[in-house]
């Protein structure tokens, strides 16, 4: 088992951005549309933002799961999707290399049982590139920004922006927890093997699914960028955790998956690991159910666990 020699957990700032399509005092922005027809669904919102530019990482049905593992579920549709825009990556990950906490970005698709409307909910980009440390004023968070609500009004032409019945609260522990440790050995690629054998045999025992991968350092290189050795980013989701969240606040697949990253900067020693912590989905969605705090509690020990593990 690899040695850790150090290990470090820190707290990112997080504020409110506002962009267009925005609801003043939320993070969160649920888009919704009238759906009696039954024409839009899951896959043609893929659809649209696929011609909108974005990679499509995950477009899980979640009722499945949900009656799998509940025996029921409250929602006649829900989704959870994770996209991201190779452009938005290239262009941010030299200077910015936290982008991958919301690189793939996270969206709920969902209708409630009985309801003839379909909803996407999505983070605010500007709040995103906050809690990255990236300006939200960035061109190419402004950028991203329009991209999605371009994409949206695609998918749901008579779509509009709702106004959440809550506003954020103040969060009340690490909005973002990260790990630092040294490579083990002189050969990096090895290194990362045993590293990702670790955390990936981890998150089965612990509860966790991968619901999807993403090697943004792929593409680095395709652009002949030699920033990273390596640069992947797992999409890791609880179905417990959503399910309970989802029955009171839905638009939580803003945030679920999870985006879990590892990355080490070529010619450096150090590994770098980060993911957005329970906290911010209490705070930005303003959750007073005890049961949903309670999950979300649960969770995060779990995945610190998982982390301490790796210090073994």
């Amino acid at each position: 088992m690899r040695q850790l020699m150090k290990w470090l957990v820190v707290t990112l700032g997080v504020s409110i951005g506002l962009i267009a399509g925005t609801v003043e005092g939320n993070d969160v922005r649920v888009f919704t549309a009238d759906n009696r027809d039954g024409k839009i669904t899951p896959s043609s919102i893929e659809h649209a933002f696929k011609e909108a530019g974005f990679v499509i990482a995950a477009n899980n049905n979640m009722n499945a799961p949900f009656m799998r593992d509940f025996n029921q579920t409250s929602f006649d549709v829900y989704n959870l999707m994770v996209v991201f825009r190779k452009d938005t990556a290239l262009a941010l990950a030299e200077h910015y290399p936290t982008v991958g906490l919301f690189t793939p970005l996270s969206l709920s698709i969902y209708t409630k049982k009985g309801e003839k409307s379909i909803s996407v909910a999505s983070i605010v980009p500007a709040a995103a590139a906050k809690m990255m440390g990236i300006p939200q004023e960035n061109e190419h968070i402004v950028a991203l920004g329009e991209r999605i609500e371009e994409a949206l009004r695609t998918a749901m032409p008579k779509g509009t922006f709702i106004t959440l019945p809550y506003t954020m609260k103040a969060p009340v522990g690490k909005l973002v927890t990260q790990i630092s440790y040294e490579q083990k050995g002189d050969d990096w690629e090895e290194s990362k093997d045993d590293m990702q054998m670790l955390f990936e045999g981890s998150l089965a025992p612990s509860g966790f699914v991968m619901a999807g991968f993403s090697d943004l350092n792929y593409d680095f290189e395709e652009h002949d960028q030699e920033w990273y050795y390596f640069y992947d980013v797992y999409s890791i989701c609880k179905i417990a955790v959503i399910y309970e969240i989802a029955k009171t606040h839905p638009e939580a697949g803003a945030f679920a998956p999870c985006s879990a990253y590892m990355y080490q900067k070529t010619g450096e020693k150090t590994v770098h690991m980060a993911f957005p912590s329970v906290y911010k989905w209490i705070a930005a969605l303003g959750i007073k159910e005890q049961a949903s705090i309670d999950v979300l509690l649960e969770a995060q020990r779990g995945f610190e666990s998982i982390l301490e593990k790796m210090k073994q």
